[in-house]
Order: C-alpha cells, then structure tokens, then sequence
C-alpha cells in the first residue's frame, strides 16, 4: 500500500512533479509492482489528481473516505475488509524502491513475534544528520527501534567516539492487527512534538523491529531532495 497525500507541508504537490518523464508517484507505484514481492499493489490517495495519475496509467489506487493524520491511518481504512497477512507501507515519496531491502524487510516476519518492522540506512553526512527533515532511529542490541527523532541521536558529547547514525526509511511492514490497532489509539505526547507517526507504536509497548538496508536512494521531503533524485535518475 502507497499512501499518497497531495498537499504535503514542506513541499506541496511533490508526489506529481516531473522526475524524469514519470511523476514521482508513479516511480513509485511503477518500481514497486516492478518488485514481484507482492499480491496487490494500491495507491491510496485523498487526491483525485493522483488518483488519476495511477489509475490512468493503469494502476490501481483507491480514495480514502476519511480525512487522515498518517499515511498509516489511511492504510488502515484501505485494508479494513481484505483479507491480508502482512501490509507493506512505501512512502508515496520513496522512488527509488528496489526488491532486495523489502525483501529483508519481510524476512523477518518469519517471526511470530515481530509485528511492526521498518527500515533503516546509515547516515554518513553531517549536514544530513543535523537536518529535521531526515528522521534518525536508535535502536537496542536486538535491532529494536529505541526512539525516533528529527534531532541528531544519539548526541556525539563524547569526541573520541564515533557514534553510527541511522536515518529512518520510510517503509513499514506490520502484521494487519498490529495496524488495525494503530487507528485505534489516540496520537501520542511524542508523537505530536516530533510527527513522527511510529512513535505511537513505541509509546503503546509495541516494539519496530529494524532491518539495516544499504541503500534506498533519496526519498523526496524537498525540492533540493528532487534535484538530488533527477541527478541520481541520469
């Protein structure tokens, strides 16, 4: 599933712009489906415009009825009545979606006991991991998400350490209850301070198992992200 929201804060209408001859969405939809990893792929939009975009390409995508705070709660409404093991959540925003790192992604469900899982890629640039736009995740000795955080975490007080950073990749996999009962929850305190939705899976108890991918390219938050993304499709 492929939450796609038009009127994105920092950088409106960035789903439909041009990235190449394609639109950013329809990278997106197109190099997922391109995977073969899943039985249905569905864009699901709160735009008419994107809803278009996909549906006349032919791809498949659905309105959501309800105004939605998360691309989460908007899956949820989708996913309601199918009849589904596993929901996989790319970002609207990720074009650059390859097969091996989704693949990792839903390995690990092989786990009776993961029930929300999400990706994650090192940070190596400075001016990337003081930047709020990419959000950094800590994790425990079991690749278990401590925290998420726009802020740079952990903070590099002592000098002759070298901390890793990990900058979140907005990809999801959760078993359908874990997801169901996402919606059902009020948004949580850190939640709110940071928006970063899966803050409410931790606040709730429920650990996000992470899976460390190499590369995922560049997610677009910003026009300088899609002059990244041109130069990178070239």
């Amino acid at each position: 599933m492929i939450p796609a929201r038009y009127a994105a804060t920092r950088f409106p209408a960035k789903l439909m712009q041009l990235l190449g001859n394609k639109t950013v969405i329809q990278h997106t939809y197109d190099n997922t489906v391109a995977t073969g990893l899943f039985d249905e792929v569905m864009v699901v939009t709160d735009s008419e415009i994107i809803y278009k975009e996909i549906t006349g390409n032919g791809g498949k995508a659905v309105m959501s009825i309800k105004l939605h705070e998360s691309g989460s709660d908007r899956i949820a409404e989708a996913i309601v009545a199918m009849d589904v093991d596993i929901v996989v959540n790319v970002q609207g925003d990720e074009p650059f979606v390859q097969a091996a790192p989704l693949q990792k992604l839903l390995a690990v469900f092989e786990d009776e006991n993961v029930q929300v899982a999400s990706l994650m890629q090192q940070l190596y640039d400075e001016q990337f991991i003081a930047d709020p736009n990419y959000v950094k995740v800590a994790v425990d000795k079991n690749m278990n998400a401590l925290f998420f955080s726009r802020s740079p975490i952990p903070y590099h007080r002592d000098k002759n350490l070298t901390p890793v950073y990990y900058e979140h990749v907005g990809v999801y996999a959760f078993r359908k209850q874990a997801l169901l009962n996402f919606t059902n929850w009020p948004i949580t305190p850190l939640e709110a301070a940071e928006k970063i939705e899966c803050l409410r899976y931790l606040e709730n108890g429920v650990p996000i198992k992470m899976v460390v991918t190499q590369y995922m390219g560049v997610e677009i938050d910003t026009p300088e992200d899609l002059a990244r993304a041109a130069a990178l499709l070239k």
